[in-house]
């Protein structure tokens, strides 16, 4: 439950109770790492990692596994959907030093539609019991599980799905508060979170539709949720943690203004410091998608650093943008 500005998952403390959401291409330890140093994340999370390959992979040059000591507390997340991959993934993941395990029960990609996984696995509370179950036999770390509201808008069965992962042992609960095949134009239903409050004990994360400081007082307000997990929005504006931390403690958090110029170099540079050149340029093009946004001519940004093929042009462009461009933050 959450307790006046922290939360308790297991026998973590989480504080503050803001949460940087599991994100393909996104959650990786380059931008974990930035959103620390700006201050206000209380829980990071990888990105989804298959629970298939996930034994064989060297946490020392695996995109997915690469981590600094400053990324904590830092939970694994897993597309599982057979019980047989779960006692080798589980031991790679306390070999690794996670603080914690989530289920990824939402995720609406064709790809783990088709292996059972991610929303389709969620269809099948059965299966969901016995993964859940087997999982926390397993493992004596904190287990969270991210759902979405389901195929439609079904409060029984989604009620019902609910209760059951909380009944197998799970620690704590994220809702991304829009149906398994809606896209993320489509206005988060944050009163589904309110209900979701009200039948199970354990803590809730809300997630979706939370891109300002206003955003998360209206989503706390409607949903009653014990804390916040940002995707899209915190990687548009990664400082957005040390607002919303303000808010809810009434404390500053940001300690001077920042442009978003630094914040943009920061990235870059973090992302030489852990990645390999040929890992640099995907990854620094999907930040600027979202990160794009912050600027009113933004799509200029966008568009010069999504078609370089080079991530050194890449980085020349974003410099010429900024020279015309720059904006500070206002903590």
């Amino acid at each position: 439950m959450a307790e006046g500005q922290h939360l308790i998952i297991g026998d973590l403390v989480v504080q503050p109770p803001l949460a940087l959401a599991p994100m393909v291409g996104l959650s990786h330890s380059a931008l974990r790492t930035l959103v620390m140093e700006l201050g206000g994340v209380g829980l990071l999370y990888t990105e989804m990692l298959s629970p298939k390959r996930l034994p064989q992979e060297n946490e020392k040059i695996s995109p997915f596994l690469i981590r600094s000591q400053q990324e904590f507390p830092l939970f694994y997340q897993l597309a599982l959907h057979e019980e047989s991959l779960i006692e080798k993934a589980v031991e790679k993941v306390h070999a690794l030093g996670a603080q914690g395990i989530d289920l990824n029960l939402g995720c609406p990609a064709p790809q783990l539609r088709r292996q059972g996984a991610g929303c389709a696995l969620s269809r099948n509370h059965i299966a969901v019991r016995k993964i859940l179950a087997t999982l926390r036999r397993r493992t004596r770390l904190p287990i969270s599980v991210k759902i979405r509201l389901g195929e439609q808008l079904d409060e029984v069965a989604y009620l019902d799905l609910c209760r059951t992962i909380e009944a197998e042992g799970a620690d704590c609960l994220t809702v991304h508060a829009r149906l398994n095949g809606e896209k993320f134009c489509r206005k988060p239903r944050w009163e589904w979170i309110a209900r979701t409050k009200e039948n199970i004990h354990i803590p809730v994360l809300a997630n979706g539709g939370i891109f300002t400081v206003e955003d998360a007082r209206k989503c706390l307000q409607v949903t009653g949720a014990d804390g916040l997990m940002l995707g899209r929005g915190g990687v548009a504006r990664p400082w957005i943690f040390g607002q919303i931390a303000a808010m809810i403690s009434g404390k500053r958090v940001l300690r001077e203004s920042l442009t978003l110029s630094n914040v943009y170099r920061r990235f870059t540079e973090l992302l030489t410091l852990r990645f390999p050149p040929e890992r640099r340029l995907g990854r620094l093009k999907e930040f600027t998608h979202y990160f794009a946004c912050s600027y009113a001519y933004g799509h200029q940004l966008a568009s010069s650093v999504q078609t370089s093929v080079l991530f050194t042009q890449a980085v020349e462009r974003a410099e010429l943008f900024f020279l015309e461009n720059e904006q500070i933050i206002i903590p």
